[in-house]
Formats: structure tokens, sequence, C-alpha cells
């Protein structure tokens, strides 16, 4: 019934304001009749909803703000105040539609969401037919076709063609991305030119998009401390506002003014207040590409004082490129190019796919090599028996472990590639050091000016914790001028660096995008994944997630958070000081029933206003950046 009346709500609205200017015309043409029938079938009407949501909060054993206007209009009636008890119900069921209508648009972002989903695909079978279908018909493995305007069906890889692609909804990025052959792309995105097939590798609820409307949703139902807080606290103010009331009324003998208490003391912008912030902020983060997890998570974002970094596709684009083989005992190039990159072939990590790739630009012949053994050492490297030669590819600890002696030679060309801003990994074959591979990454292009305004909001200290050598992670440190730096860790020793910073009292959000980064960023007190680059298991741990991977979202986000949370202080303290001046206001006289409403309305509409400017929210870039400074060396 509830919903029924809610369909019809803004027909009740206007047929009660018609029969309130009825009564007042009534009134001055001397009908008193006419008035008193009009207003009180003003009041029954809008009544009705009102009665309906305090009963059934009843039910719940919870003394709504519904039950107090309730029990005001009941008042009300009985004194014969018809035209406050018409005006009170017109008012609190005008202000309960406009908030709706605006907490609506404030959930925009996620409506355009589910708007953008595609509804069916093209497929194009063996037989060279293709055939249209409903998305949910697609299944893992069908090679997809997509056209010059289509969206995106699915999650895939493209197999053929090349195209510009719209990736706004996924990433928060107007400017179109091309892709071509071996390129991932995503449901929910727009070929904006060009053509092509694609071989769908997540479907339905699996697809990134899915899960991004899920995490928004989830996140716009989740409440934050405050919100929690006002929660308790209503269920301890609204009875103890009837008690008062009662209490005003056994003083004062007088019933009007105890009515008029009990209405002015409706907390409506005090409960609207904290929610609608929240999820006009979430909204913000998902139009922009950032994912925030839920409110709690957006009030401990805003109070993080120190952030920690993984470096590789984190404060780097982690697309790394091999710049340099240098081979030692005459060995062959490409010959240990084939044998080291069979064996990163069963490596997720940035820089075994950089050797991969490498040997693959070279046309190199993978597949003819036999590969058996193989085992990843996390954080160090790996070790394989490839074409029946045991190769250990990695840093100086995999070496120094595996009791592989390095050649002082060996070891001097190994620092000067390092202090270049190369990452060295050393080969070698059947026990013997045979060359070294150097990899390079470059500084994301956002990361300094990212950082920057990170710091002019509140940061006071940022650290990056790699896995890489020291002197690659000290030249990243010092070009951007970060805090601290340590070098060559493990996944568990970023776990006890962490741990180490929050039992000191720090506020501490790690950012990372790989596997070994996961363990750090659940330990984190705010943990944020590289989406787009990052791993499945970083974005489901993380409690942010940065869909266009650019560090710029991080910084947004943070100032964000912060603009949320003092959005939220606000609105309640708009919603508590307008209660306090109006009971002040009624137990002096100065404030009656209407015109108390009216007030009491207008600041539920202040505190949805205030929290709607979050939707436009976006914090400027600063004007010029800090000079770089020398990092801890660690």
């Amino acid at each position: 019934m509830i919903t029924h009346i809610n369909h019809h709500k803004k027909h009740i609205i206007i047929l009660s304001a018609s029969l309130i200017a009825i009564g007042f015309i009534s009134g001055f043409m001397g009908t008193k009749n006419l008035q008193d029938i009009a207003l009180i079938t003003a009041t029954l009407i809008t009544s009705i909803p009102i009665f309906i949501k305090a009963l059934q909060a009843l039910r719940m054993k919870v003394f709504s703000i519904d039950l107090l206007v309730s029990i005001a209009v009941l008042g009300a009636l009985y004194i014969g105040e018809y035209t406050e008890s018409s005006i009170v119900t017109f008012l609190f069921l005008f202000g309960d539609y406009l908030e709706m209508r605006t907490l609506e648009k404030t959930r925009s972002s996620l409506r355009e969401l589910v708007d953008l989903a595609p509804q069916e695909a093209t497929l194009l079978h063996e037989d060279g037919q293709t055939e249209t279908v409903p998305v949910k018909d697609v299944k893992e493995g069908n090679r997809v076709l997509v056209h010059s305007g289509d969206k995106i069906p699915v999650d895939g890889k493209i197999v053929y063609g090349k195209a510009s692609i719209n990736e706004s909804a996924i990433t928060g990025e107007s400017v179109p991305a091309s892709k071509a052959i071996d390129d991932l792309v995503f449901s929910g995105t727009i070929l904006d030119n060009g053509y092509i097939e694609m071989i769908a590798e997540r479907i339905g609820n699996d697809t990134t998009f899915a899960k991004i409307i899920e995490l928004v949703e989830e996140a716009q139902e989740s409440k934050s401390k405050a919100e929690k807080f006002l929660d308790k606290f209503a269920t301890i103010y609204t009875p103890s506002v009837v008690i008062l009331s009662i209490l005003v009324y056994l003083f004062t003998r007088d019933l009007h003014l105890a009515i008029t208490f009990l209405v002015i003391a409706c907390p409506g912008a005090l409960v609207i207040g904290a929610p609608v912030s929240n999820v006009a902020g979430i909204g913000n983060g998902a139009k922009k590409g950032v994912l925030i997890k839920g409110g709690e998570i957006m009030d401990t974002f805003s109070k993080v004082d120190t952030i920690v970094f993984d470096k590789t596709g984190t404060l780097t684009k982690g697309k790394p490129e091999v710049t340099d083989i240098h081979i030692f005992n005459n060995s062959n190039q490409d010959t240990l190019l084939e044998l080291v990159a069979k064996a990163e072939t069963i490596s997720e990590h940035h820089l075994g796919q950089t050797i991969v790739k490498a040997a693959q630009t070279r046309k190199l012949d993978l597949s003819s090599i036999e590969l058996r053994d193989g085992e990843i050492i996390k954080g160090n490297g790996i070790k394989a028996i490839v074409n029946n030669h045991n190769i250990v590819a990695g840093n100086r600890k995999l070496m120094k472990a595996e009791t592989i002696s390095l050649e002082a030679t060996v070891d001097q060309y190994a620092v000067v590639r390092e202090k270049a801003g190369n990452s060295a990994i050393f080969i070698a074959i059947d026990g013997k050091i045979t060359g070294i591979i150097s990899i390079a990454d470059q500084i994301r292009d956002d990361a300094k000016i990212a950082l920057t305004q990170m710091r002019e909001d509140g940061i006071k200290k940022i650290v990056m914790l790699t896995g890489d050598n020291k002197h690659t992670a000290e030249a990243v440190a010092t070009e951007l001028g970060l805090d601290e730096f340590h070098a060559e860790l493990l996944p568990e020793n970023k776990v006890d660096y962490v741990n180490q910073l929050k039992n000191s009292g720090h506020i501490v959000a790690m950012a990372g995008d790989g596997v070994n980064d996961a363990p750090a960023i659940a330990t984190a007190d705010i943990g944020l994944a590289m989406g787009k680059g990052g791993t499945d298991i970083s974005m489901e741990t993380a409690d942010v997630v940065l869909m266009a991977d650019q560090l710029m979202q991080f910084s947004h986000s943070y100032s964000l958070a912060k603009a949320t949370i003092r959005n939220m202080k606000q609105n309640i303290l708009i919603a508590v000081s307008v209660v306090v001046l109006l009971l002040g206001g009624v137990l002096m006289g100065n404030v009656h029933l209407a015109s108390g409403m009216f007030i009491h309305e207008a600041s539920v509409l202040v505190v949805i206003l205030n929290a709607m400017r979050l939707i436009r929210f976006n914090r400027k870039p600063p004007q010029s950046v800090e000079p770089t400074r020398a990092p801890v060396k660690i």
C-alpha cells in the first residue's frame, strides 16, 4: 500500500495544496464551515502516508519522526487547529517528497551507469554467420563483433581489428583510448570508431562494469560512523521529545504549546543530513572513476595522514621495457632470452611479462621450448628447467639463496644499470651468471602533481615500498620527493612496515596493484588498488579502487573524502542549530506551529542542497609543484 501511495505522493500533495487554498479563500469569504471541511480533508489526505509509516515503524519498535508528526496532528485536530494541522501535514509530506527527489538526483551517477549497461551482443560463428543475442546469453569463449557506435557487451581480448574506445563508464576518462589486437576491452564502454572482433572472457555479473555497479550500490547503502550514531540517537531522541512535550503541557497546561514543541523538535534535517552527503560523495567518486566502498571507508579515508605506495604499476606506469641485454661468457642474446622468457611464462609479475614480450617482439618461437619444474620465488624471481637447463632469473637475494656467486664485474655492471633507473635481472644458467637483462619503467606523468596536492590536503608522510633494488628505488623516490623508501622487500616485509606505521599512531593508506600488494593493502587502514591495470585480488581487497590507473584520481578521492565528511558535519551543525533555535522560539512564544514547521522543512532542503554540492565537487590542481627533496635512504 505504501508503495502505491508513494507513487501518487505528488498528486496527494497537489490535492492537499488545492484544498488548503480553498480553505483560505473560504475563510476570507466568511464561510467557516466550508473552510473547516476543506482544511480537515486536506489534513486527512496528507496524514494517511504519514500515519502508515508511523505504524510500520512502531511494529519495528522504532520511534520515528512520522510518529511525532502523527501525534502532533491528532492533537491539533483535537483542539480544533485545522489550519495548522493541514499546513503541518502538507509541509511534512512536501518536504518528504522533495527529499526523495533530491536523493534520487544524488544517486544519478549510479543510474547513469545502469543505463549504460549493454543489452545485446553480436556473435560471430565459425561458419561466418552473425547472430544478435541478449547479453545474458553470451558464453565465455564466444567471438563477439563490435561496430562503430556500439557498446561493448562483455569483458574480453581483441583478436582482430582496432578501434578508439570511450572508457568513461569504467575509468571516468572522457578521452577515447586506442585499442588493438591483444588489448583488453570492457563491458559498458563504447566503440567510438573502428571495428573489432573479441573473445568473451568475463560475462554477466563477472564483468568489470557489473562489479562497478554492484560496488557503488553497496557503498551507497553502507553507513558512515556519523550515520550509525544518528540512527542510535534517533531511537533515544524521539521518545525523549514525547516525554518533554508531556512535561511542557504539565507545566504550562497549554496543549497547543506542547503540540508545537512536539512538531518543531522533529530532527528531520539531522537524520537526512549525513546519508545524503554520503550518497552524493560516493556518487561523485563513481562518476570520476573512483570506487569508494562505503560511508565508513569515506570517514576513515578522510583521516589518513600517511600514504604508502608500491612502485611498479603504482608510482610508475607499470609498462616496463627491456632496455638492455648484457651477455657474459660469450653467450648468445637470443638463446638466453628464449630460455628466460619461456621460464617467465608462468609468472604474472610485470618484469617477467616484460621479458616474455621482448622475446615475442624479436619473434622468438617459445612454443617449441620445453618447460618443467617452474617455481615462482615471491619477491625474488623465478626458477625453472628449460630445455634441460637449470634457469634462475631474479635479484641478488635469489642468486645468494641459490649459492650463485656474482663476480665483481657483474655486480658493478648491475649497479651502473640500477643507478640509471633500471631493474637489473640476473640470469644464471646451470649455476653460472650468463647475463643481465635491464628493464626500465617510467614514472607516471601525474605523479608529482598528485602527491603535491595530497600534501596540501593534509598528508604528512609519503613512503615507497618496493621489491626492486635500492638504486632504482632511490632514483624514483628522489625524483618524486618522497619522505622515505624501502627497497628489496618481500610481501610480508611490506605488511610488517604498514603495521609499524599503524602501531606508531599513523592512519595509513596503502596503494598497490599486484598480487604481492594485496596483504599490505588489506593490513592498511585504507587499501587502494589501481583498478584498470591491477589484479582482481587487489581490487577485491581494496577499500578504494582507481579505475583509470591515475594518481590524480587518488588525489581527487582523498580530497573528496575530506569534503564529504566536512559537508556531513556542516549538515549536522545546521540541523542541530535550527532545532535549538526553534525550540527556544517555541518556549518563548515567538514560533508557532505552522511557521515552525515551514522553517523545519526549509532546513531539510538546506542540508540536501548543501550535500548536492558534492556532486559537482572537483578539487583544482595546485598552481605549482613543490621542489624535489631527498628521501630518507633505507
